[in-house]
């Protein structure tokens, strides 16, 4: 993650989840705000209903390495927070990665164009 810094105080997650666009995913819930900077930051927030430990740190490695995967094909200037939906089972890798470009497509921050030239160049 070498132009994204992670959000780490509460009030930084507050400020996006309230003046934020979000989108609803079937393991995720994506939020999104402009930060006025030419980096991204990146949150990431699971519940302790979740789980244990071992379940909410690996379903946040999943996640992490997802984001990193399309972090060049990511508009910059955001402030991103990824929100772990309760589900009875952790999710595989393939799932959560599809997700994440579902949903970065859908709030408009996934540049296609670069996507696309590095699949067909």
């Amino acid at each position: 993650m070498n132009k994204t810094v992670p959000l780490k105080k509460n009030y930084e997650f507050q400020r996006v989840y309230k003046k934020g666009r979000f989108y609803v995913g079937k393991y995720m819930i994506l939020y999104i705000l402009p930060n006025n900077s030419e980096k991204n930051r990146l949150g990431i927030s699971i519940s302790r209903k979740y789980g244990k430990s071992v379940k909410r740190n690996r379903l946040k490695r999943l996640i992490k390495e997802s984001y990193r995967q399309y972090e060049e094909f990511i508009e910059s200037g955001y402030d991103i927070v990824v929100t772990a939906r309760h589900n009875l089972d952790i999710p595989d890798f393939s799932a959560v990665k599809k997700e994440m470009k579902h949903l970065v497509k859908k709030l408009k921050i996934f540049d296609q164009e670069k996507w696309d030239c590095l699949i067909n160049c």
